[in-house]
């Protein structure tokens, strides 16, 4: 190649990079602000109230309580438990570790900091989160880069890095603020590192420091998200068939899993009487119990256990659910499932061969994994996705098995301009959906932006950081209060009080209700939201909600025969005998947004937000 060819190409790439970033920085941009719409997921809203505990001290502690967990808690420590100060042992460790590092920087720990303007519809914070998670991806993409280019060449990183900077799910998950982002970019880092231990198995050197720095990238995984530890299973496995000394690594890497979960499992078991605390119990979501908010909202499991009838039918039925839906699980990446068929391949070079066998077995382990805990196609951000780990490297893998056929057509050979067509071909068929809703994203996006657009329904920030506060200190005094409601996640992040999940049984209401009372934290009222309705048939809904369906029907009741132009339609929640003594303890009902939102409070607010319902 001359020196003007080379100049010329060094000028195209860098022309690539430049556009490849300002794409990159717009989309980030974008996504934060007119794009925003606040936290959109139950997990995030905890995890982030969970951070805020940590950075004022009270360490892993929450004020989301589910009576599950209350009850566990009330076991082990044979006596009631103050719902003050209360430990959680349903999520995992190093995402709000993390964020409450971040809130103490920015100083959200501190009560009244960062408060919501007047006419603002999306929590500040919220978007602080977010941006965490977001420079997880963005990262991700940068070690997806280094990874790929090392085991395939710059051009398929190149395509693989512009399919994840052009996969709505990974900006859907960025924006959302779960910890996926974080996994991927632990999932890729070990990845990394294993590929090296690969290559240098392959060169006859030592494999065990790249092996083991690998595997401690998994173990950070595992930290972040309890369901990975069956991808870190799949890892144990082939580190035992692939590196030498056989078994070596992976006992090492296992004691190292040890050693780190240890602690939480202790706590855990101090806590809750089993080291697997109340996420346990995810495992009996779809089965003879119900839900997982049935599950979680049960207050005795002793009167009400749980049982494991239909495992074998919901792993069944799970299975064949990600088998059908393995594209949009992959985020849509058309790349990425065409690596099951570069498996029949005989790649040259041994170590891109042998290391696609990784994946296999991480990715086979994952997919059991979810089908035992679950995973619903109907919920776009399920917190037990993980598919979307493995669609940028099985897409480099895919895109090399592309690359390869369409090198063999004559046409391409006798044609240049057609060579690099393929790659073009599945980035704009992958970022399709992506692209095509955008520019009504960025429309509606810009018309809100002075306000922002809210995650409604079900979720209003605005209404919950300024009013429910406000209700439940019209008191004069500064006892703590709990609020019963069917969102607690929100209550418990943008309200930043005690919220209980509205117990299954009337029975389990009371109980907990007298608890708190003897505790001095009593219940102030009982806030309803479209969290209980929306989006679900009714039948399920009353199914849920047994006792408490006419105080969950209840505002719908109340708009569905309120005469137009009129306030003060006919409620059912008063009118139910099962919910007489309940409603006369919270007799006052508050709109605080129509009908869809109603505080149910101990005394009439004559001067309080929103209007008196029926």
């Amino acid at each position: 190649m001359s020196s003007i060819q080379s100049s010329q190409f060094e000028t195209a790439v860098m022309i690539r990079r430049i556009l490849f970033f300002l794409v990159l920085i717009s989309f980030t941009l974008l996504h934060l602000l007119p794009l925003f719409r606040g936290l959109s997921s139950p997990q995030a809203m905890e995890q982030a109230q969970i951070a805020r505990q940590i950075a004022r001290g009270e360490g892993f502690t929450t004020k989301f309580i589910r009576p599950l967990a209350y009850y566990e808690a009330e076991k082990a420590n044979q006596g009631t438990v103050p719902f003050s100060g209360f430990k959680d042992t349903y999520q995992s460790p190093l995402n709000p570790l993390i964020l409450s590092a971040v809130i103490k920087m920015v100083g959200g720990e501190k009560e009244g900091a960062w408060p919501m303007g007047k006419n603002e519809l999306v929590y500040p914070l919220d978007r602080v989160i977010a941006l965490v998670s977001t420079l997880f991806f963005l990262m991700a993409i940068g070690v997806t880069y280094l990874l790929v280019s090392r085991i395939f060449d710059a051009k398929i990183a190149g395509v693989t890095a512009v399919l994840m900077l052009l996969c709505d799910l990974f900006w859907q998950f960025s924006a959302s603020g779960m910890p996926q982002m974080l996994l991927l970019l632990l999932f890729t880092c070990g990845l990394y590192f294993t590929y090296r231990a690969v290559e240098a198995t392959e060169d006859g050197r030592m494999a065990f420091g790249p092996a083991l720095l690998g595997a401690a990238f998994f173990v950070l995984m595992v930290l972040a998200h309890w369901i990975t530890v069956w991808i870190f299973l799949g890892y144990l496995i082939y580190a035992a068939i692939a590196f030498k000394p056989r078994g070596v690594v992976a006992l090492s890497a296992l004691a190292l899993l040890a050693i780190v979960i240890a602690f939480p499992l202790i706590r855990a078991a101090n806590v809750s009487g089993q080291p697997f605390g109340t996420g346990f119990y995810v495992l009996y979501n779809g089965l003879a119990s119900g839900s997982e908010s049935s599950i979680m909202r049960n207050h005795d499991l002793e009167s009400e256990p749980l049982t494991l009838d239909g495992m074998l039918l919901k792993i069944f039925s799970t299975t064949l659910l990600q088998a059908s839906d393995l594209l949009p699980f992959l985020g849509g990446i058309l790349a990425a499932p065409v690596f099951f068929i570069a498996l029949l391949h005989p790649f040259k070079r041994p170590s891109i061969a042998k290391f696609r066998w990784a994946i296999v077995l991480m990715w086979f382990f994952a997919a059991l994994g979810m089908s035992v805990f679950g995973i619903d196609r109907d919920v776009a951000l399920h917190p037990n996705q993980i598919h979307m780990l493995f669609a940028p490297v099985m897409a480099a893998y895919g895109l090399a098995f592309i690359s390869i056929l369409w090198s063999r057509l004559d046409v391409v050979s006798s044609t240049p301009f057609l060579r690099n067509a393929h790659y073009f071909a599945v980035i704009i068929l992958s970022s399709a959906p992506m692209v095509l809703s955008l520019p009504l994203k960025v429309k509606i996006g810009m018309a809100f932006r002075e306000r922002g657009l809210p995650q409604w329904p079900p979720y209003l920030p605005s209404v919950l950081h300024t009013d429910v506060p406000k209700l439940m200190a019209d008191r004069g005094d500064t006892t703590e209060r709990i609020v019963v409601s069917d969102q607690p996640w929100a209550v418990a992040w943008y309200s930043d009080k005690l919220s209980l999940w509205l117990p299954k049984t009337k029975r389990g209401f009371e109980k907990l209700e007298d608890n708190a009372a003897s505790l001095g934290t009593p219940f102030a009222g009982i806030l309803i939201s479209p969290s209980s309705t929306y989006d679900l048939p009714a039948p399920v809904v009353r199914n849920q909600f047994g006792e408490f369906a006419s105080l969950v029907f209840n505002g719908l009741a109340v708009d569905a025969t309120t005469a137009p132009g009129r306030q003060g339609g006919m409620g059912i929640f008063d009118k139910d005998p099962k919910m007489a003594e309940i409603q006369r303890r919270y007799p006052y009902p508050t709109a605080l947004y129509s009908t869809d939102l109603i505080y149910y409070g101990e005394r009439r607010r004559d001067s309080g937000p929103g209007n008196q319902s029926n």
